[in-house]
C-alpha cells in the first residue's frame, strides 16, 4: 500500500513540473525576430534616459557656470568637470573645502547638498529656501535656472 502511494506521489510530481516546463519552454523558443525588435526596444529606450540625462548635465553646467560668473567666483569652467564641481559650489557657497569629504557619505551628503545650495542661493542674493526645495522632486530642476538666470 505504501509503494503505490509513493508511486502515485511521484507520477503527480512529474506530470505537475511537465506542465509547468511547457509554458516556460515555449516563452524561451522565441525566434531571432522577436528576439532583436526586443533587443531594439530596450536600446532605444536606453537611448531616450541617455539623451535626456546629458541635457540635466547640460542644463545644471550651464546653470552652474553662470551661477559662478555672476557671483565673481574664479574658475566658473569646473561646473563642466564631473567632482570637481563640487568644489566650484563649495567655493561659491564660501563653504570650507574640506566638506567634499561629507559629499562622498551617504545621507551625509543630502544635508550637506541641501546646505551648499542654501549657500548658493545667498551668494545670489535670493532667500535661503530656495536651497531647501532642492530636495523636492522636479522642482530642484527648476532652482538651478532661477539662480542662474533669474535677476
Amino acid at each position: 500500500m505504501k509503494t503505490r502511494a509513493q508511486v502515485s506521489a511521484g507520477l503527480g510530481s512529474l506530470l505537475s513540473l511537465w506542465f509547468l516546463l511547457i509554458p516556460v519552454s515555449a516563452a524561451f523558443a522565441q525566434d531571432d525576430v522577436g528576439q532583436a525588435a526586443g533587443l531594439a526596444f530596450l536600446g532605444a529606450f536606453m537611448m531616450v534616459f541617455v539623451v535626456i540625462g546629458l541635457g540635466m548635465y547640460v542644463y545644471v553646467a550651464l546653470a552652474l557656470s553662470t551661477i559662478a560668473k555672476k557671483t565673481k567666483t574664479e574658475n566658473p569652467w569646473m561646473a563642466w568637470i564631473p567632482i570637481v564641481n563640487i568644489i566650484l559650489m563649495l567655493n561659491i557657497a564660501k563653504k570650507p573645502l574640506w566638506w567634499i569629504v561629507l559629499c562622498l557619505i551617504p545621507f551625509v551628503n543630502i544635508v550637506i547638498f541641501i546646505i551648499v545650495w542654501m549657500g548658493i542661493a545667498e551668494a545670489r542674493g535670493k532667500p535661503n529656501w530656495w536651497g531647501i526645495l532642492m530636495i523636492v522632486p522636479f522642482i530642484n530642476l527648476i532652482v538651478p535656472g532661477y539662480l542662474a538666470w533669474a535677476d
